[in-house]
């Protein structure tokens, strides 16, 4: 039995309160989910700039007896309403923010306030609250100019866009709370996360589903710079778990501050695409005959991003569950899933209303 099974284990005898912040988006809906089949009370926040009340309806489809969720419609730049969120929580994880690097050179004044402003109003908030722990999203985009094969915690470069210097300033901000408060804060280094419920459409979409979802619509897939451009993806299982595992970990794990969070695989874009194209065929054929469409590099863009994520491993229990083989099987079911629903080939969508909906 690995940790997290233990953790699981533990957690459903002994139910606890949960703050999620960015419930409504991709990896926040994912944490719900999770949460609420181990029947934890969760208490969600989210503005709907980039979240989806779709999100939550299907996070709550799979809720188990004794789960309670209660929902708060609102912005974390609203330091009120922080204290509102975290008042009575066990623990938090902070997953709202405007994400998207190409999004912070285009607006960096927009990315700072949601980023920065919004973290420190949680963070305080928290530390007011006494909750047991604080774990927020940090980004690998924070080791930016670090020439490094391997990325390690203890070296990060100069950030190269305004989304990267945001998720450094996180860095310090819990830092500092952590030394002057003892406010137990832990910050997750996501690389590349990828899975169910991420949104493949407008200008600032990730790779995956963007090119998972332009191969079922029979559009074109950009490439932005050289195809030998590589990434580490992340399964969204396995942030899911890391999250938990890092809540609840010794005090002995919140010393170390940062940990990165990813798979310890490098697979080039080019790669990328071969394995999307192959999936996605196998559901629909003609994606087989598409090809990848050169465009110039992106401003802040990383040339080679790889984790190491030993230190994950032996503080927290972190083991990834799904690597990017089995990460894009489960991936594409989905996302084919809801093109079929798209299309009404697949039935009627059922819509769940989060429970406890007080917005």
């Amino acid at each position: 039995m690995t940790a997290y099974d233990r953790l699981c284990d533990g957690l459903r005898k002994e139910p606890r309160r949960w703050l999620v912040t960015g419930a409504a988006g991709f990896i926040g809906s994912n944490l719900l989910e999770r949460l609420l089949e181990l029947g934890q009370h969760v208490v969600g926040v989210d503005n709907f700039i980039t979240g989806h009340r779709a999100n939550l309806d299907d996070a709550c489809t799979k809720t188990t007896h004794g789960a309670r969720f209660d929902f708060i419609e609102g912005d974390i730049c609203d330091h009120a309403l922080c204290e509102r969120a975290v008042s009575g929580c066990d623990y938090v994880l902070h997953q709202a923010a405007l994400g998207s690097v190409p999004r912070s050179v285009d607006d960096p004044r927009a990315s700072h306030a949601s980023n920065v402003d919004g973290f420190v109003n949680l963070i305080d908030a928290a530390r007011r609250a006494q909750v047991k722990r604080f774990v927020y999203a940090s980004s690998s985009s924070v080791y930016g100019s670090d020439t490094s094969d391997v990325k390690s915690e203890e070296r990060t470069g100069q950030p190269l866009s305004p989304y990267a210097a945001t998720k450094l300033i996180d860095e310090v901000y819990a830092d500092v709370f952590a030394r002057v408060y003892g406010i137990e804060a832990i910050g997750l280094r996501y690389f590349n996360v990828f899975g169910a419920r991420q949104d493949p459409n407008g200008p600032y979409a990730a790779v995956i589903p963007r090119w998972t979802q332009h191969l079922l619509d029979d559009e074109a897939c950009l490439l932005f710079g050289e195809g030998n451009k590589s990434r580490d993806f992340c399964y969204i299982a396995n942030v899911v778990q890391a999250n938990l595992l890092a809540a609840t970990a010794p005090s002995a794990a919140a010393e170390a501050r940062v940990f990165n969070i990813a798979c310890g695989e490098r697979t080039t874009l080019a790669q990328l695409f071969e394995l999307i194209r192959e999936r996605v065929a196998e559901h629909h054929p003609g994606a087989q005959a598409a090809n990848l469409a050169s465009r110039p590099p992106q401003v802040g863009d990383i040339p080679h991003s790889l984790a190491d994520v030993s230190r994950a491993r032996q503080l927290l229990g972190y083991e990834p569950t799904h690597d990017i083989g089995r990460g894009l099987d489960e991936t594409t079911r989905w996302y084919v899933g809801r093109a079929g629903v798209r299309h009404g080939t697949a039935g009627h969508a059922v819509r769940v209303a989060a429970l406890g909906t007080d917005a």
